[in-house]
């Protein structure tokens, strides 16, 4: 069981999702040190650090996923295409993330939900946990269904 979860090729979606949240983990780690380590240490504005920490996740995701958790694309057939449809939808993914992101800090920070749990300048981070999720949903449903779908012969 552990050979066919971690090892072999697989078209099942199951097996898939779970690859993916393992890879998605390694991705938001990456991606969310990068946005604390710029707005933190560089004290770059939130909203760029927001897309250099996506960047930095989308390719660490889709080195992992292209050789990992999908099979090569019956879609797009050179890696190139595929690296090149994996960011547009990863691009959606990070004008939600964006959007999330914005909301949490512009407008949630201001009512203080948490009350003084969470600093009201550290609200950007829930948001991203929030936008974390919303866009994991989104990227591997679009990529299942739009660049790893099974063409029919």
């Amino acid at each position: 069981m552990l050979k066919k979860l971690f090892v072999e090729k697989t078209d099942d979606t199951l097996i898939q999702f779970f690859r993916s949240l393992f890879v998605g983990g390694i991705a938001t780690i990456a991606d969310m040190g990068a946005l604390a380590l710029a707005v933190e240490c560089f004290h770059i504005n939130i909203a760029v650090s927001t897309a250099l920490g996506f960047l930095f996740g989308l390719a660490v995701n889709y080195l992992i996923s292209a050789f990992w958790v999908f099979k090569k694309s019956d879609v797009v057939h050179n890696r190139a295409a595929e690296f090149a449809v994996f960011s547009i939808i990863g691009v959606v993914g990070l004008l939600l993330n964006e959007v999330i992101i914005h909301l949490f800090d512009q407008y949630v920070s201001s009512r203080m939900i948490f009350g003084e749990l969470i600093p009201q300048d550290k609200y950007y981070l829930v948001g991203k946990i929030v936008a974390t999720v919303v866009v994991f949903i989104w990227n591997f449903g679009a990529r299942k269904l739009i660049l790893y779908r099974k063409k029919k012969h």
